[in-house]
């Protein structure tokens, strides 16, 4: 039976722009079809003349159009988006969710758009990893528990909000930069986790110098201007301290969970207990302690707490939260955020990979909330 072009529309419904994450044909991005026989010729609208995700685009579409009765072959053909397209696609996707009824949505933090995650519809669940200090391995714990989350089938997105010590895209392993659509920033994505930073935005050795009011604005840009998607789990990355930005934050995300990362010593534990203190002050609700560097295993199976014992338990039970996990001292957890391989990712049978898979675990069953936000219901 020959081919139709109907055919064809239908089997490029479900492929999905790897970037936008909708269907290429309710983008409007799929332009022509042609049919000669057996031989399928298309042509897709590219968002961004260069895209860096046309061969995957192309494989996506190759695939969905040979697996089809009577098509042996496609050939594929590339045009790009004007800028009025963009613009219409930029505010189909990405408009204010506060809008009225009939009004032009506004895009971004220049036009007003309200923080989406703050909206108590929004069914994100987003969670802030803090510290009361640094060096306690709170970014490798961030970049690896997203890898876990993703793992576990859920949509993730991650803030780097630690502008002075940004390091997830490093960790991630993250190849490019975010792609800009009309204003609209589109964050690229690694072990199915998207994510933001200023290391996007500024070179590796070079410093951050800026003081509250620019803070509190990158901020809520990183919130409005980058396209999220709605994800499951937005996880924050937390500067080390009680400062500025860990403030701001709890302005824009008065829903959010903080998870508390600590190592085993005292002097680590009472110097966390100040950031979920802090979270406390500002009304954000502390739900776990997550313990890092916990213990080392030696070659003759014994563990050794190189840093002491019971730092997390200990704050764990004054903050009355549960202890989600412990994680131990491995050169390969280390190794993999110098690198960009997560171990979560690259060896996820290891110890320290299983005890991120159970503290993802805990916090997407065990802490779920209880009260759910239906968005179709409404107070008149």
């Amino acid at each position: 039976m020959p081919v139709t072009e109907a055919a064809v529309i239908e089997a490029l419904r479900p492929v999905e722009d790897p970037e936008l994450h909708r269907s290429i044909v309710d983008l409007g991005m799929v332009r022509a079809v042609t049919i000669d026989g057996p031989a399928v010729g298309v042509v897709i609208a590219l968002t961004v003349a260069g895209c860096p995700l046309r061969a995957e685009i192309t494989n996506r579409v190759s695939q969905a159009v040979t697996a089809l009765d009577g098509a042996d072959s496609v050939a594929l053909d590339f045009t790009v988006m004007t800028d009025e397209e963009l613009s219409a696609l930029r505010q189909r996707i990405h408009g204010d969710p506060s809008s009225t009824a009939g009004s032009q949505p506004a895009h971004g933090h220049a036009e007003g758009r309200a923080i989406p995650f703050a909206d108590p519809a929004s069914r994100t669940r987003v969670l802030l990893v803090a510290s009361g200090k640094g060096g306690v391995g709170k970014s490798s714990v961030t970049t690896n528990l997203a890898v876990a989350m993703a793992a576990r089938g859920r949509s993730v997105a991650v803030v780097d909000a630690d502008v002075w010590g940004f390091s997830i895209p490093r960790m991630l392993g993250v190849q490019r930069p975010p792609v800009v659509l009309d204003g609209m920033l589109v964050p690229p994505e690694t072990h199915g986790v998207r994510c933001i930073s200023m290391g996007f935005f500024a070179e590796e050795d070079q410093p951050v110098i800026w003081r509250g009011p620019m803070l509190h604005k990158a901020l809520e840009q990183f919130l409005t201007d980058v396209y999220w998607d709605d994800p499951d789990f937005l996880i924050v990355d937390l500067p080390p301290g009680t400062g500025d930005i860990s403030i701001s934050l709890a302005q824009f995300l008065p829903r959010a969970e903080v998870y508390v990362v600590t190592t085993p010593q005292p002097a680590a534990q009472r110097v966390a207990q100040r950031a979920a203190f802090m979270a406390q002050k500002v009304n954000l609700s502390v739900r776990g302690i997550i313990e890092n560097m916990s213990w080392f295993t030696g070659d003759d199976g014994r563990r050794y707490e190189i840093f002491g014992a019971g730092g997390g338990s200990d704050l764990a039970q004054r903050l009355e939260v549960p202890l989600l996990g412990q994680v131990p001292l491995v050169p390969e957890l280390r190794e993999g955020s110098d690198t960009g391989r997560p171990i979560v990712a690259e060896q996820p049978d290891s110890e320290a990979a299983q005890a991120f898979a159970r503290i993802a675990e805990r916090i997407d069953v065990e802490l779920a909330p209880t009260r759910r936000y239906h968005p179709q219901l409404k107070v008149i």
